[in-house]
């Protein structure tokens, strides 16, 4: 389950505007291809800002004519994302800024496509309840082979919760981050504890244990095995 990425769902054809397009083209383009916001780049296709439509009321509200170019009504700096960033990265962008829309490009800056929360929502419009069944019996049960009551799955907007006891600190992890891949996922709380610090074997797969020698092992002697204060043990270990 790979996580899909924004070069996955972006839009490599874009309308975008050079510093010197005038504001009566930047106007008309908005309307033509029913769009909120332009990239505006350089001669190298370098993404330098970005002109919305609320830049150009912003323009109209102070009087007068106006700025008369993109260079001059664009906002600045640009908010952009990379094709191969994740999708939550992209949501998350969008949420935190409160736009639309994402310029993409590449590792020189430049301008390779658009990504808008209209593609995101197509990914993330996934009902709670597939997504719950998804992570319980593909990640809980048919990969790390758990009993479904051993981890409690709940869902809520896209958003995971794991909870309960596994045996080992690896086997948390692993959880936690195939539940991050699922389709549909925006984020995961983990609630999960475990009983012992130790990293993920894969189910059926066979470790060797070396004894103890005398005197070396956490117990010796005839008396009985003390267990570790669950106080004292570092991570989330449960007794």
């Amino acid at each position: 389950m790979k996580p899909r990425r924004v070069g996955s769902v972006m839009t490599g054809e874009v309308v975008r505007a050079l510093r010197a397009t005038p504001r009566e083209d930047l106007q008309r383009w908005l309307a033509e291809y029913d769009v909120g916001a332009l990239p505006v780049v350089d001669a190298d296709e370098r993404v330098t800002g970005v002109v919305s439509a609320a830049d150009l009321r912003r323009a109209r509200r102070t009087g007068g004519a106006g700025p008369p170019t993109a260079g001059e009504l664009m906002s600045v700096p640009a908010i952009t994302i990379r094709a191969d960033d994740s999708l939550v990265r992209a949501a998350r962008l969008l949420a935190e800024h409160r736009i639309g829309r994402l310029p993409v490009v590449d590792e020189e800056a430049r301008l390779v496509g658009i990504v808008t929360r209209r593609d995101l929502l197509q990914i993330f419009c996934r009902p709670d309840a597939d997504i719950r069944d998804e992570v319980l019996d593909e990640i809980m049960v048919r990969t790390l082979w758990l009993s479904p009551h051993r981890v409690q799955v709940s869902v809520r907007g896209g958003v995971v919760t794991l909870s309960g006891c596994l045996e080992s600190s690896g086997d948390a992890a692993v959880a936690v981050r195939m539940t991050r891949q699922v389709h549909g996922v925006i984020a995961v709380v983990d609630r999960l504890t475990y009983r012992r610090a130790a990293a993920y074997h894969q189910p059926g797969e066979t470790t060797t244990r070396t004894a103890a020698a005398p005197g070396r092992g956490r117990h010796s002697g005839g008396g009985p095995a003390r267990r570790e204060s669950p106080a004292a043990a570092p991570g989330r270990r449960t007794r």
